[in-house]
């Protein structure tokens, strides 16, 4: 018995280790031996520049319909067209490998490297030589993320807003898994040159004020799994610690 009891022993420490401990497993954590911090600056604004292979969205509202139709697309004005993301992608201009749109009566517009404000003061200049009293709806169309690695829904997600921050795309995921290394999730950005990974620790604070909160159409987030994952429970496992206990005892019982 008293060697059962050390093997027993042995065998619930072995597994309380293969636990993923609670302090890996929160988000925002504070740093060890600083004050509390409430209160972060970061800057909401989101200064995407567009690039060739962007789409915009261009919409021309005036009171003159017949000619606000010559600058929409075919079934813009009717909403029940867009009734999925292939038709939006369809009806929207896509920006050219020399950084131009081609608009109509206007020809080619330059818009690279402009954010999406600034294409739309862009666009009203060359819309006021045309056409009075006009508003003008411009949505950029491919802001994807793809999110992958420890999150229990991975996949491409679509974002129907101007900005959206780390946590609002992982909630998207379904959150991140038990074995998720929330101290080095990747971010994969595109750049001018190439493309640049970033690696951001979700489990301090401290990245409530990062550069990185936000993020940017096209970004890939890639969230990797703890080392002990190869071989460690997620929550510890007294259901198994007791059949093993039972069972070793009924087998000792029955020998005897």
């Amino acid at each position: 018995m008293n060697r059962l009891t050390i093997w027993l022993f042995l065998l619930s420490a072995l597994m309380m280790a293969s636990c993923v401990p609670q302090r890996k497993m929160l988000f925002l954590q504070q740093e060890s031996g600083s004050s509390v911090q409430n209160a972060f600056d970061n800057d909401r604004s989101i200064s995407y520049k567009l690039q060739p292979g962007d789409n915009l969205y261009i919409k021309v509202v005036s009171l003159d319909e017949k000619t606000s139709n010559m600058f929409n697309p075919v079934g813009a004005g009717n909403y029940s067209q867009f009734t999925n993301d292939a038709s939006v992608y369809l009806n929207s201009y896509t920006i050219s490998a020399q950084g131009t749109i081609e608009f109509p009566l206007a020809g080619q517009i330059y818009v690279q490297n402009m954010n999406v404000e600034e294409v739309k003061l862009r666009i009203q200049q060359v819309l006021d030589e045309y056409l009075k009293e006009t508003v003008l709806i411009v949505k950029l169309v491919n802001f994807n993320l793809t999110i992958v690695g420890e999150v229990k829904r991975p996949g491409q997600y679509k974002v129907y807003q101007s900005e959206i921050n780390v946590f609002e795309a992982v909630s998207m995921a379904g959150d991140l898994t038990e074995f998720a290394d929330r101290q080095e999730v990747i971010i994969v950005r595109q750049t001018k040159s190439g493309s640049e990974t970033i690696a951001i620790n979700l489990e301090k604070a401290s990245i409530l004020g990062s550069d990185y909160y936000y993020l940017k159409p096209n970004d890939i987030i890639y969230v990797k799994p703890l080392k002990i994952k190869q071989f460690g429970f997620a929550t510890f496992p007294y259901a198994l610690i007791f059949s093993t206990i039972s069972t070793t005892l009924l087998l000792i019982n029955f020998f005897k």
